[in-house]
């Protein structure tokens, strides 16, 4: 697996390849069969990946913090839901809230502060085993540049479907 520290710089070197190869699974794949594809790397994959060594995300991505979950993170910090809003929170140009990036709750160690309550966007990242990937395909390209696994699904993910489609260029 790349190291995160290069990801960004390979995924950018390889974005006209991956962006065309988004092109033809959004021609000539079942989504299903692409789902199913994904959740089977992103099982495999992340069984044996510790995010805390890289926190790419954490870095780089803003996360929406969903209104049930601000008085769960407030109450694990001693805080009210009005106290975190007005010292964590920032308004999106789409009128979320959200954790700005980089994540203050990112621990020098790699660690999430607010583990045990964190938003389920930080916990559902970076999505690749949920449904629809078909409908999301330019997300994962751009998560390719900041998360290691998502840039190994997407390299294994080309392979595979070179395979299937009797070496067919992609």
């Amino acid at each position: 697996m790349i190291e995160p520290a290069k990801v960004s710089r390979a995924a950018r070197k390889n974005e006209e390849a991956n962006l065309k190869f988004r092109a033809f699974l959004k021609n000539n794949v079942d989504s299903e069969e692409l789902d199913k594809h994904f959740l089977q790397l992103h099982n495999e994959l992340f069984a044996g990946y510790d995010c805390c060594q890289c926190n790419n995300c954490c870095r780089e991505f803003s996360a929406t913090v969903q209104e049930n979950e601000v008085d769960a993170i407030a109450a694990f910090l001693g805080l009210s839901g009005q106290e975190f809003s007005e010292k964590y929170l920032v308004q999106s140009i789409y009128g979320e809230r959200e954790l700005a990036a980089p994540c203050c709750f990112l621990k020098e160690n790699g660690a999430c502060a607010i583990q045990e309550c964190k938003p389920a966007e930080c916990k559902d990242f970076p999505h690749t085993d949920k449904p629809d990937r078909l409908g999301s395909l330019l997300g994962v390209v751009s998560f390719a540049e900041v998360c290691p696994v998502v840039f190994e699904i997407l390299e294994r993910l080309k392979k595979i479907y070179r395979n299937n489609r009797h070496n067919r260029r992609i």
